[in-house]
């Protein structure tokens, strides 16, 4: 009888001891960056507020429908220094907050 009990307690002991411990969850991730298309960004009400923000007068640029499929760290480049390193690490920040 005490064998039963010990082979019982080792088989219910066993998948106990196998289970592993959950894993710690994973970082959040913005829900827009640097690397998101900018249409994307100001289709959402707090990531307009974000854009407006940071980079005043982007979403209502005279060229905003030829360069809104683009994220802000294609456009920059080619801002001719409109958008310095300096109001990326701004616009990076304010996106950040967007949740």
């Amino acid at each position: 009888m005490r064998s039963i009990a010990i082979a019982l307690l080792a088989l219910t002991a066993a998948p106990l001891a196998a289970q592993a411990p959950a894993p710690a969850p994973a970082a959040a991730t913005p829900k827009f960056t640097l690397d998101t298309p900018i249409e994307t960004i100001a289709a959402d009400a707090a990531g307009k507020a974000a854009l407006d923000a940071a980079l005043p007068g982007v979403t209502t640029h005279a060229m905003y429908e030829q360069f809104k499929s683009m994220s802000l760290a294609q456009v920059a480049p080619m801002s001719g220094g409109a958008i310095s390193e300096e109001a990326l690490a701004k616009a990076k920040a304010a996106l950040a907050e967007v949740k």
